[in-house]
C-alpha cells in the first residue's frame, strides 16, 4: 500500500494536468469543461461533462505508461522471449506484469516526491491546487529529463521548428514526452542487442554443429531451446535482468 498510494496520488495529478482547470458557477455547482466562443462563456451539460471526463480517463493509462520506464522495459522482455526462441511463454500477460512491478519499483522516489511535495502539502492548505501541479510536473519531467539524450530532444525540437532552451527545465511538456519515449525506445534496443548476442552464439554453434553431423532436415532452433534454457538458468538470468533493467535508469535529483 505504501507504494500503491503514492502511484495513484501521481495519477490523479497527472490527469488533473492533461484536464482544463476546475471552474465554479456562480450558484456553486462544478463546472469541469465550457465553451468559449469568443463573448459568451457556455457550458456544456453534466452528462457530456461526465462522458468528455470518461474518455479522458481513457487515455490515462497509455499516458502513465509513456511517460515512465515501462516502455523501456516491455521491449527488453519481449526481445528476451524472441531471442530464446520462445513464441507464447512467458505470456504477453506474464511480460507486461512484471514491467508494471519494476516500472512501480523504479518510479517509486519519483512517486513518492509527487506525494510528499504536492498532494500533502495541497490536502494540508498549504499550497494551491496550481502550485501542487507544478511541482509534480517539475518532479515528473526532471526524471524524464534525466533519461532523455540530447540527439531526441534536439529531433523533436527541430521537428517543432522552435530553439532549444538554455535551461531545460523550461522545455515545453509536447516537447519532452516524444523525446522521452524516443530515448527509451533506442535504450531498450541497445540494451535487448547485448541481451541477444550471447544466445545468437549458442544457434550459430548448434547450427554449425548440425550441418557438420549432416543433419540438415533437424531444425537448429529445437535443439539450440534446451541450451538456451539452460544458460539462462544457471546464470540466474531473471535476476541479472531486473539488475540490469533497474540499473539502466539513470537517478533524477530528487529533493
Amino acid at each position: 500500500m505504501k507504494l500503491i498510494k503514492p502511484a495513484l496520488v501521481c495519477a490523479l495529478l497527472l490527469l488533473a494536468c492533461l484536464l482544463p482547470q476546475w471552474a465554479v458557477a456562480a450558484n456553486g455547482e462544478i463546472s469541469l469543461f465550457s465553451l468559449n466562443d469568443g463573448e459568451n462563456g457556455q457550458e456544456l451539460s453534466i452528462k457530456l461533462q461526465i462522458l468528455v471526463m470518461m474518455t479522458l480517463l481513457g487515455f490515462l493509462p497509455a499516458m502513465l505508461m509513456m511517460m515512465t520506464s515501462f516502455t523501456r522495459f516491455i521491449i527488453v522482455l519481449a526481445i528476451l522471449r524472441q531471442a530464446l526462441g520462445l513464441q507464447q511463454s512467458p505470456p504477453n500477460q506474464i511480460l507486461i506484469g512484471i514491467a508494471l512491478c519494476l516500472t512501480m519499483l523504479v518510479m517509486r522516489p519519483v512517486w513518492q516526491e509527487v506525494y510528499n511535495d504536492a498532494y500533502q502539502p495541497f490536502q494540508n492548505d498549504q499550497i494551491t491546487m496550481d502550485q501542487g501541479l507544478d511541482v509534480a510536473k517539475k518532479s515528473i519531467s526532471g526524471f524524464m529529463l534525466a533519461q532523455t539524450n540530447k540527439a531526441s530532444l534536439e529531433t523533436m525540437v527541430a521537428l517543432a521548428n522552435e530553439k532549444m532552451p538554455e535551461n531545460l527545465d523550461e522545455l515545453d511538456f509536447s516537447l519532452l514526452l516524444p523525446a522521452f519515449v524516443l530515448s527509451e525506445v533506442k535504450a531498450a534496443f541497445q540494451l535487448g542487442f547485448m541481451i541477444f548476442l550471447p544466445f545468437l552464439v549458442i544457434d550459430l554453434v548448434v547450427a554449425s554443429v548440425l550441418m557438420a553431423m549432416g543433419m540438415m532436415m533437424l531444425s537448429p532452433m529445437m535443439i539450440s531451446l534446451p541450451f538456451k534454457l539452460m544458460v539462462f538458468v544457471l546464470v540466474d538470468g531473471w535476476a541479472l535482468l531486473m539488475g540490469t533493467l533497474a540499473s539502466s535508469i539513470q537517478p533524477f535529483g530528487g529533493s
